[in-house]
């Protein structure tokens, strides 16, 4: 009997399922909506829904089927297009062929011989990016266009719905990722039931993660120790809303603190609000002179200044203002060409930059929404969920 598309791409997701290398993806094929439809040349999804096309499906082999079924939910497992959006808004083309790069080399490496996943012809795959993220990938692709080596853009690759994912809330977007990593937690628990094979990067991407709060707090508290003074004159205010009167502390020889903020549109307003929010807590406790919040992108766009008695006025009376490009030289410049006494100085940024900037005449933390970039000066922390 022959089988219809939405059957063949039914089967191709029991067959997965059912095998120990790629059963720790059972839950990620469960969510979201599958369907198959006449417009769409290849496949398409937007990080939830996945879209196949049906002359594309129906023209390929089953271990093919499997490897575009694979690939898809390999974009939702990793969520990609919440994660690289910006360089979409950037180059499209590029953050597309990055993203397929990074997803068909891993499953290339899970069967080179294509006995039950195979990829189908003209796609991007290329073993010199194995190890690396998309942006990462992204990077080189850039450098290599700009010198005039640009690869070919992958005929048979699929499709991105970028914007449909930029439709997803926040709030919703959140619960979807924790679905998505319960998915990945559960299917693992199975594949190592099963003796399958779990790639290095579901590893990493299921790892415990050191709180970003954590190390933003140490960080920042590192350079008032042996130096503070507490007073009863002002009770610590992270306590007292419990009724618990603990006295606050003064740097007495810590000088301000710099906050510097990306706002070439690639941070969320709630990820900048979160960062704010635990740093006004570690302020009310350890009491720098004051705090400079930087906002920039090619240029410090807007400066604001705090003190101790405005530290609760910080989120409310901000103003962000910026976009565009992204050149982090700009801060240390404005710092030295304004004076300002930092004894530390936190960036917040998405971390694609042409260079971290020269001249940095203070301890520098950097605050990176990407996933796997590493600044070259100061300490780099991942911010994020």
């Amino acid at each position: 009997m022959k089988l219809t598309t939405e059957q063949k791409v039914q089967r191709a997701h029991v067959a997965l399922m059912g095998n120990p290398d790629y059963c720790l993806y059972s839950g990620i094929f469960m969510l979201g909506e599958t369907k198959v439809v006449d417009d769409v040349p290849t496949a398409c999804t937007n990080g939830r829904d996945v879209s196949y096309g049906r002359k594309f499906i129906d023209s390929l082999e089953e271990e093919e089927i499997r490897g575009v079924v694979l690939h898809e939910n390999l974009h939702k497992a990793f969520r990609q297009l919440t994660t690289w959006k910006a360089l979409w808004k950037e180059d499209a083309e590029l953050a597309n062929m990055a993203c397929d790069y990074v997803i068909n080399l891993m499953i290339y490496d899970s069967d080179i011989e294509g006995k039950f996943v195979k990829l189908p012809e003209d796609v991007c795959l290329d073993t010199k990016y194995r190890g690396m993220d998309a942006g990462t990938v992204y990077r080189l692709l850039k450098q290599d266009k700009e010198d005039g080596r640009g690869q070919g853009s992958g005929e048979g690759q699929d499709t991105h719905d970028w914007e449909g994912a930029g439709e997803i809330s926040e709030e919703q977007r959140e619960g979807w990722e924790e679905q998505i990593d319960h998915a990945l937690r559960q299917g693992k628990a199975h594949a190592d039931r099963l003796g399958g094979a779990v790639p290095r990067e579901i590893g990493e991407l299921l790892a415990p993660k050191i709180s970003w709060k954590d190390v933003l707090r140490d960080y920042i508290t590192a350079f008032c120790a042996d130096k503070d003074v507490s007073t009863w004159r002002k009770p610590n205010r992270r306590w007292i809303d419990q009724d618990v009167y603990l006295p606050s502390l003064i740097g007495e020889s810590m000088g301000r603190l710099v906050i510097a903020i990306d706002t070439s549109g690639s941070i969320s307003s709630a990820i900048i609000g979160e960062v704010l929010n635990e740093v006004k807590h570690i302020c009310e406790t350890v009491s720098p002179e004051g705090i400079d919040l930087l906002y920039w992108d090619t240029v410090v766009a807007q400066h604001e200044k705090y003190d101790r008695d405005s530290y609760d006025s910080m989120m409310s009376t901000t103003k962000p203002k910026g976009g565009g490009g992204t050149t982090p030289q700009c801060i240390p410049d404005y710092i030295q060409a304004h004076k300002i006494e930092a004894e530390c100085v936190l960036v917040l940024t998405d971390g694609y930059v042409g260079d971290w900037g020269k001249g940095w005449t203070t301890p520098v933390l950097w605050g990176i929404t990407s996933k796997g970039v590493i600044a070259d000066v100061g300490t780099s922390i991942y911010v994020g969920n």
